[in-house]
């Protein structure tokens, strides 16, 4: 009787559950079976393993053979077990001495060649293979950038079977020839991204990010998009179609700061499970950018998937960007579901395999027409829409959401002096995220030695208790939340981006000036406030 083990990972969600793969050999019928609670994909890897083996020159034992998953009450799936798989079956047939294996995690899906294909979720494989205190991961050769990326593990990569069984043996390693096509589009990379998470999700790359210089005019939406960027406040926008909302939104992410170093491991990790990494990129250090189509169903939104949910668009814009253009085409019941993510920074879901709880703490911008023509209160146009579809068309963004919003802005047709002048004079991204990232260290500084680092994310109670603004500041504030023109969630919202407009203009404490903008920016309605501080 043979026997071996060694270490997997199975991700439930963006974590990892390191997973002891055990192999028996007993004499009688030659057979397979494994178990241990796999899925579809991971019952085909007694298959996908045999070949392999074969092709890779090991003989398959003629033999009783079992492979258990432990613990076998978590759920497994996909086709990263396949070379601890294979690694204890060659262990229990003593082509491998077993008392090396115990202590390595080995990730990756087996060819029927021999040839090891990269899979998702490498880096929070590693990351949870590291906090169970192993030091030794084998992954794909082209995974190990991302796999390096936790400190304290020694990664091994390799190309083949083969190469793992000539280093586990002291054996010479063989030269594999490289996979043809390194640089994605390549086939050996096939099926990493999953369906529905959008080409346009991820990090914009420096150079051909979308500059703020572009967009002419729009001086108090440009404004807004500042303030919305320095304290992470949701904004939105409404007006007619060809005023420059996308281009705004677009924009955003630019004038976001660098992602910190557990920022981009959260965002790398989400992005690595989801399988949308950039080429060539393994950690993602600026702010990603996600935009969903309004035919967006809930499930790609929050998250879900077959079995145990995967990360939806609010997990992929993690300390990013998400854009929901033409807002008011989505559902209503798609919307509201993002109430509870935009208050507490994660989502919760549940599903039959499982409960999960996945990162969202995203900046969202909306953006909508004023009906569904896009006509309405132009002067020189008529709109064409009833009364009763103008009403339910706004309707689609209810109340409860757009409490959340602290920042809603009109975006006016651009004149035509505005757009047709060669040199607009408008400040570039680079101008506008300098002073953006100014103010966000004055933030972290006032919040030094508490769980906060940017305005949005205080309690109303400590930002009125503990941080004080300038004497009859809130005057008018009060007055709204009298008459009902404000509710409480709203005259703290109000609070938080008074204290950000006065991070930009570098004061101290807000001031009634820096309160009416506020309000200007929450209700659109003029508070005599005038811009100081704040590009123009």
């Amino acid at each position: 009787m043979g026997f071996a083990r060694t270490c997997s990972v199975a991700l439930v969600g963006v974590e990892g559950v390191v997973v002891e793969v055990q192999a028996d050999l007993e004499p009688g019928v030659a057979a397979f079976t494994l178990v241990g609670l796999p899925d579809k994909s991971l019952t085909e890897s007694r298959d996908r393993v045999r070949a392999a083996m074969v092709n890779s020159g090991a003989p398959w034992p003629q033999k009783k053979l079992t492979v258990g998953l432990s613990p076998a009450s978590v759920p497994k799936s996909g086709s990263g077990f396949d070379l601890a798989v294979a690694a204890a079956v060659l262990g229990a047939a003593e082509r491998i001495d077993p008392r090396v294996l115990a202590d390595i995690v080995m990730i990756g899906e087996l060819g029927l060649d021999g040839r090891v294909r990269p899979v998702r979720g490498i880096l929070p494989a590693v990351l949870a293979a590291a906090d169970a205190g192993y030091e030794q991961v084998v992954v794909p050769e082209c995974a190990v950038p991302e796999a390096s990326l936790v400190p304290g593990v020694s990664v091994l990569g390799v190309r083949s079977l083969r190469q793992l069984i000539a280093v586990l043996t002291d054996e010479p390693v063989p030269d594999e020839e490289p996979v043809p096509g390194e640089i994605r589009p390549d086939p050996f990379l096939a099926g990493l991204a999953l369906p529905g998470t959008g080409l346009g999700t991820g990090a914009v790359s420096g150079e051909h990010a979308p500059d703020l210089a572009d967009v002419a005019g729009q001086q108090m939406a440009r404004s807004a998009l500042e303030v919305a960027a320095a304290g992470r406040h949701h904004v939105f926008f409404k007006g007619p179609p060809g005023a420059g909302k996308t281009m705004l939104a677009e924009r955003l992410s630019g004038l976001l700061p660098e992602l910190s170093r557990q920022e981009s491991l959260e965002v790398t990790a989400v992005h690595s499970v989801a399988g949308v990494l950039p080429a060539g990129h393994p950690l993602v250090d600026r702010a990603p950018y996600c935009a969903p189509h309004h035919s967006a169903t809930m499930a790609s939104l929050v998250g879900g998937g077959n079995g145990l949910p995967r990360p939806g668009a609010v997990s992929l814009a993690h300390h990013g960007v998400l854009f929901l253009d033409e807002a008011a085409e989505f559902h209503s019941s798609v919307l509201d579901a993002l109430r509870q993510p935009l208050e507490s920074g994660h989502v919760v879901v549940a599903r039959a395999a499982g409960m999960l709880r996945m990162p969202a703490k995203f900046l969202m911008v909306l953006a909508a027409n004023p009906c569904p023509c896009g006509r309405h209160g132009r002067g020189d146009d008529v709109c064409e829409c009833r009364p009763s579809s103008i009403k339910r068309y706004r309707a689609r963004l209810s109340g409860p959401l757009m409490d959340r919003v602290d920042l809603r802005v009109t975006v006016e047709p651009v004149a035509r002096a505005e757009l047709l002048q060669l040199h607009n004079g408008a400040e570039t991204t680079a101008t506008v995220a300098e002073r953006v990232k100014t103010a966000r260290e004055r933030a972290a500084r006032r919040y030094e030695g508490t769980p906060w680092r940017t305005n949005s994310e205080v309690p109303g109670h400590e930002l009125r208790t503990r941080w004080h603004v300038q004497s009859g500041a809130l005057r008018k504030a009060e007055e709204d939340l009298d008459r009902g023109l404000l509710t409480a969630r709203g005259l703290d919202r109000v609070l938080r981006v008074a204290w950000t407009v006065a991070d930009l203009a570098g004061r101290d404490r807000p001031s009634a000036n820096d309160v009416n903008w506020a309000l200007e920016l929450r209700t659109g309605v003029r508070r005599g406030a005038v811009l100081q501080g704040i590009s123009r």
